[in-house]
């Protein structure tokens, strides 16, 4: 920042963990009085003062807590406000797709730029020899992660029996801040084979000749975790490889195998909002008021809340008065969008939410003629979502305000309350007899 604002006469200032007593003071109190311009920091800004404070950036937004990001908007009313995340947490990116945040990716990578080929495998010393031997030949150096700082020199004897040759530099946040510095420089040098560390190399951290990542114990992380972890390697003209390794395949919790799968299937360069809607189909979305970062919306649904969620935001905001009345649903129907048809779990919220928007049967069969263009012939379940979605337009034109269906019988409520409800007999319970019954009556 400072070689990029040097001809602008911005004062730049640093707040971290390596900063001197010294350093710290005069920071916060140039920062109070408006002497500094921009300060760059760690949690520690949290506490700070500023005079005129208009713009903070919150960069690997995924590292912060809730409490933490509060206290950052906290710091002064009415600033600007920039996330920055290449896996958005499930809260955030909530947020985003409910119109809450704006919402933009960049999606061009640096020039040269390749993938990172990821493997997820069970542990074995043959796969670790192998990955260090061949980055050792192409002249390149190897990030190793343990998360464990009480057995990190009991796996570096392990990797020493592996290979006894091996130059290892151990780091970790219990190590002190020179000596963290002078092991990673020397890394940088080229002086070590192997940096042997927690996952305290996650971010920021930019090493052109390492370009292999082993991370010992994968299924411990999250996906946001992991795809920084992986963001680590290939960073300059090679192509960089990542093992995730495991203690068993076959004994993955069945959340830590989509996690690793999804990570595995996207490893193309700005796969990281892919990523996160992965995680956003796994962990669900959160909270927006509270402090849970990932939640499924049991009750309602995802495409339901989402429509609730922004009309009721229309409202608050002035957008628009009128509000649409939702229409309350309960057919006994198997009627979703098929992941079988749609593998993509980011297409499918996109088409939830999409559908959900829908104001008229018109822009519904748009839709389904673009399901059908897009992924084939649609399935039994996804055809009679369709058929749902086209349910709750028509009912909302007539004022009704709830169709639900009881063994044979179908009923419809209306929005006022002096109508009578009506109760309309299906031939039998099968699905397509109670859609049937209910669209005959609703196209009436």
């Amino acid at each position: 920042m400072k070689e990029r604002f040097y001809s602008h006469g911005i004062k730049i200032g640093k707040l971290d963990r390596f900063s001197t007593a010294k350093e710290k003071k005069n920071t916060l109190e140039a920062l109070a009085d408006g002497r500094m311009d921009v300060v760059v920091g760690t949690h520690a800004l949290l506490k700070a003062k500023f005079k005129n404070l208009a713009l903070v950036i919150i960069d690997e937004e995924h590292k912060f807590g809730v409490k933490q990001k509060e206290a950052l908007k906290e710091i002064a009313i009415d600033v600007h406000l920039l996330s920055m995340s290449a896996t958005p947490i499930p809260r955030s990116l909530n947020l985003a797709m409910s119109d809450v945040k704006s919402f933009s990716e960049i999606l061009t990578p640096p020039t040269e730029r390749q993938g990172v080929r990821t493997f997820v495998k069970s542990y074995d010393d043959k796969v670790i020899k192998e990955a260090i031997l061949r980055e050792m030949r192409r002249g390149g150096q190897t990030f190793y992660v343990f998360n464990s700082i009480a057995g990190i020199e009991a796996k570096k004897k392990v990797l020493l029996q592996i290979l006894p040759k091996l130059r290892i530099a151990v780091l970790h946040s219990k190590i002190s801040a020179k000596e963290t510095e002078d092991e990673m420089m020397l890394f940088e040098d080229g002086e070590y084979d192997v940096l042997l560390s927690t996952s305290i190399v996650e971010s920021g951290i930019h090493m052109p000749h390492a370009n292999t990542m082993i991370v010992d114990g994968s299924d411990n992380f999250g996906i946001a975790d992991l795809h920084q972890l992986r963001g680590r390697v290939g960073r300059g003209t090679k192509e960089g490889y990542c093992y995730f390794m495991v203690a068993d395949k076959e004994r993955l919790t069945e959340n830590a195998k989509r996690r690793l799968l999804a990570l595995e299937s996207h490893s193309d360069l700005g796969s990281g909002a892919v990523l996160a809607f992965h995680d956003l189909e796994i962990r669900g979305g959160g909270n927006i008021i509270g402090e849970a970062q990932s939640g499924h919306i049991k009750q309602i649904g995802y495409s339901l809340y989402l429509r609730m969620l922004e009309d009721a935001i229309k409202e608050l905001s002035g957008q628009d008065k009128e509000v649409a009345q939702n229409i309350d649903m309960k057919l006994s129907v198997d009627a979703y969008l098929n992941e079988e048809l749609i593998e993509e779990d980011r297409l499918r919220l996109e088409l939830y939410r999409r559908l959900s928007l829908c104001e008229s049967t018109g822009e519904v069969y748009e839709i389904e003629s673009e399901i059908a263009d897009r992924f084939g012939k649609l399935d039994t379940v996804t055809r009679q979502f369709i058929d749902v979605i086209v349910m709750k337009v028509l009912a909302r034109e007539k004022g009704i305000s709830k169709v639900s269906s009881y063994g044979e019988n179908v009923y419809m409520e209306f929005i006022e309350e002096n109508k009578d409800r009506v109760v309309l007999k299906s031939s039998s319970k099968d699905d397509d007899d109670i859609i049937a019954t209910a669209m005959g009556y609703l196209k009436k």
